[in-house]
């Protein structure tokens, strides 16, 4: 990579790490965020916007304060069928949402870690990290600073990678599907969901600051998606187009979204140009089991 694109590279990531310090400061105040956000909501409707993408009730209630900031297009906690005593691995966990929901899945004996390239994200996940262990008595979740395409994690020792709205917000998006491989065991499995393209943004939405913050001036078609897993050496892939979740944002106002309508060409749509994607993969391995093993 030359001298110009890691400038650019870094100027991306200064832009979304700048950005989400200001949610995470924001949210921990007591205040409202602006709603420019990753894929999700203005925090006085996280709730509303997270019972619509499939979490439970039950599971909202028992989160620490804070944790849900409407960060979220879809549920991979959920898609990835976590079971007791597995290794999971959040890129981008933020306030730690969907870590919470996955330590009390995964259980005494499993891990759920996060990984975050934003300190005051990373510190308010830890700050929740102590009402999560007076509610559970369990001690499983751990966070991580550093960037997803360079994860502070070993080779081939997480069980199963979530990822929610997050991979976008990436400048190298292949280089965070090759992690993806290199930190899964054999036979592990990927559950993301995020932000695709259905056809190319309009030039004056993808230079919006408003539309990089919140994925979609990062979002890629669905066709590349899968090409950069395939290449990272993933197997097994399958993609879910969920077009009812950029519709919904548009119908709720959604600041982020108002914003982008207001720079669409006349008689078009949010929803005309992405989707939010649910991604499954595997890694090809010998230590996975069952009847719906991955191809070797």
């Amino acid at each position: 990579m030359n001298t110009t694109s890691l400038e650019k590279h870094q100027a991306v990531r200064e832009t979304v790490r700048g950005g989400y310090a200001k949610i995470a400061a924001e949210t921990s105040a007591g205040g409202c965020s602006p709603g420019v956000s990753c894929c999700g909501s203005a925090p006085q409707d996280a709730d509303k916007l997270a019972r619509e993408l499939g979490y439970p009730v039950d599971e909202l209630q028992s989160l620490p304060d804070g944790a849900n900031m409407g960060l979220s297009c879809g549920n991979p906690a959920a898609l990835a069928g976590l079971k007791p005593g597995e290794i999971v691995l959040d890129l981008g966990s933020g306030g730690g949402f969907d870590i919470f929901i996955a330590g009390r899945k995964v259980g005494p004996t499993g891990r759920a870690m996060g990984v975050d390239m934003t300190p005051e994200m990373l510190a308010k996940a830890r700050r929740n990290s102590a009402s999560y262990r007076q509610q559970t008595g369990l001690e499983n979740v751990e966070f991580r600073l550093g960037e997803i395409e360079h994860l502070p994690v070993a080779d081939n020792s997480v069980d199963v990678i979530i990822s929610n709205c997050v991979i976008n917000l990436s400048p190298d998006k292949a280089q965070v599907w090759r992690e993806i491989a290199r930190v899964l065991k054999p036979g592990g499995r990927v559950a993301v969901s995020d932000i695709a393209l259905l056809k190319p943004l309009p030039p004056q939405v993808v230079k919006s600051v408003e539309a990089l913050v919140g994925c979609l001036a990062g979002a890629v078609r669905v066709d590349e998606t899968e090409r950069m897993a395939r290449a990272a050496g993933l197997t097994d892939i399958v993609l879910n187009s969920k077009p009812g979740y950029v519709e919904a944002m548009t119908g709720w106002n959604d600041p982020l979204y108002k914003a982008v309508v207001a720079n669409l060409p006349s008689g078009t749509k949010p929803s005309d140009y992405v989707t939010s994607l649910e991604v499954g993969a595997r890694k090809p391995g010998a230590d996975c089991c069952g009847d719906d093993c991955c191809k070797s």
